[in-house]
């Protein structure tokens, strides 16, 4: 027993191919990291963008008074108003580059995770 884990000891085969694949490995984390924290980012993005396309439409509306032979009504109209958060118009809501209105990231000071 002692003369196999003497040689076991001894024997270094296969060293330095576990030392690459545990290097590789701890770079490969590193990089799905920081991949999948841009992943997270751009989605919430993108829905923003869809959140504020649905607010964006125009649910106004209006008809004026009909009148028939023998009834009548009266005309409506209802003007759909800014959302809580829109202080700019359609136009003027984005600016290339930056994220939605009302729609803020906030990630740790210390960086993912602390």
């Amino acid at each position: 027993m002692r003369k196999f884990l003497l040689q076991l000891w001894k024997d270094e085969h296969g060293f330095v191919i576990s030392s690459e694949l545990v290097f590789v490995a701890t770079l490969l984390v590193i990089g799905m990291v920081t991949g999948l924290t841009t992943i997270r980012d751009q989605v919430l993005g993108e829905l923003g963008d869809v959140a504020d396309a649905v607010s964006e439409v125009d649910q106004s509306y209006a008809y004026s008074a009909v009148t028939a032979h023998a009834s009548s009504t009266a005309g409506v109209n209802f003007a759909d108003a800014n959302d809580f958060c829109e202080a700019n118009t359609a136009a003027n809501d984005q600016t290339a580059g930056s994220l939605p209105q009302c729609l803020n990231i906030v990630a740790p000071a210390g960086g993912e995770g602390v």
